[in-house]
């Protein structure tokens, strides 16, 4: 059965982030956070029914809404505008406000746990086979590097055995040559040793003709 997906909130630079994962790790690792920001503080599971279900809609997806703001989650968010000072006390809850302001985050609970568990578990099975595209892919891309490997060594395998066989043959034939000079050198050799005692005889010949 693929893992329940849960959805998990954060404010990193000028965005609030929100995804469904299965598990904080998962969350961190989606929005690339090099420390935990669950233990900082700066990141929870939240129940809101809204943001559920934009997540829920998109699982494994990173969805953004310009920081402090409560617009809805999308992939693609503006950046923030400046808030000033009037805008930004309204946000500061008075102590005569927050009995009226405790009811929605309750019904908003009410509502998060409502969701039917058939959404649950599609957006969980979404978020398992995205992954499984994930590692079809890098296995994939694996299996082309070790057929290059695989092509590659077997060309410079058959470039060494035609380099080492060229060797051997122009070696024997280096050795044929060589053992013809040599031969060649000995019949010279001779032939000069012979050609000296002819020339001497035939010298000493025409010596006493003319004598």
């Amino acid at each position: 059965m693929p893992k329940k997906l849960k959805t998990y909130q954060t404010s990193l630079g000028f965005y609030d982030q929100a995804i469904a994962a299965p598990s904080m790790k998962a969350a961190l690792a989606a929005w690339g956070a090099s420390s935990n920001l669950f233990h900082q503080g700066v990141a929870k599971e939240t129940d809101d029914p809204d943001v559920v279900a934009a997540t829920m809609a998109k699982p494994g997806v990173v969805l953004r809404r310009p920081v402090g703001s409560d617009g809805p989650f999308t992939e693609s968010a503006e950046l923030p505008t400046v808030l000033g000072e009037g805008e930004a006390r309204p946000r500061r809850k008075s102590k005569g406000k927050s009995g009226s302001q405790k009811r929605p985050a309750k019904t908003a609970r009410t509502a998060s746990r409502e969701i039917h568990d058939a959404t649950a578990r599609k957006a969980a099975a979404a978020f398992e086979k995205e992954e499984r595209r994930r590692e079809a892919a890098r296995a994939k891309e694996e299996a082309a590097r070790a057929k290059e490997r695989a092509r590659r060594d077997k060309a410079v395998a058959a470039a060494e055995a035609a380099l080492d066989e060229a060797r051997r043959e122009h070696e024997a034939k280096a050795e044929a040559i060589e053992a013809e000079r040599t031969a060649l050198a000995a019949r010279a050799e001779a032939e000069q040793e012979r050609w000296d005692k002819q020339r001497k005889k035939l010298e000493e010949a025409l010596r006493r003709a003319r004598e």
